[in-house]
């Protein structure tokens, strides 16, 4: 059964990001308020940019410029703890490649060999790119971000699937 009305409403929310700057105003946000177990999906076509927006969060988390964030696609997964300076320990996982075999069973299986729901367990922060629309995968109560191109720039479309991601939506609501 879907939701409807005004409890749908307040799970999702999409802001208009004319600019690179608007994105990074959105991440901004986001790592503002992103706590250890936290689950954020980035998901839409190619060059939209989703490794840009995860680039953005984890410099607005503490992560020192010196520090490169390259797109996990081949290593499917990179880690910065705190012993980076990020203020929450993140996984940035990109499931691209998995995503292109076969969307549910394989991504189901990747993420359980990648370990990303017990590194959720253990306090990291999940930044997934090409997840899809799988919250369970993850455990449940995430932030799914779907980037789209528009005339004037990119769109995110924010969708919430429980109380903590919900939190985080509403962090990202004052941006837009």
């Amino acid at each position: 059964m879907s939701e409807v009305g005004p409890v749908a409403a307040s799970r999702s929310r999409s802001i208009e990001l004319p600019t690179r700057r608007a994105t990074m105003a959105l991440a901004r946000a986001l790592a503002a308020e992103l706590s250890p177990a936290d689950v954020v999906l980035l998901d839409g076509e190619l060059g939209v940019g989703k490794t840009f927006l995860a680039r953005a969060l984890l410099r607005g988390l503490g992560l020192p410029a010196v520090i490169a964030v390259p797109s996990p696609t081949f290593t499917l997964m990179n880690e910065y703890p705190r012993e980076l300076g990020v203020r929450v320990p993140v996984v940035h996982a990109d499931l691209y490649r998995v995503r292109a075999d076969d969307a549910q069973g394989a991504l189901l299986e990747t993420v359980a060999e990648l370990g990303l729901r017990e590194r959720r367990v253990e306090g990291w922060a999940l930044l997934v790119e090409w997840a899809g629309e799988a919250p369970e995968a993850f455990g449940g109560d995430v932030l799914s971000i779907r980037l789209a191109r528009v005339d004037m720039g990119r769109r995110a479309t924010l969708v919430a699937s429980g109380p903590r991601a919900a939190m985080l939506l509403g962090s990202a609501a004052r941006v837009g």
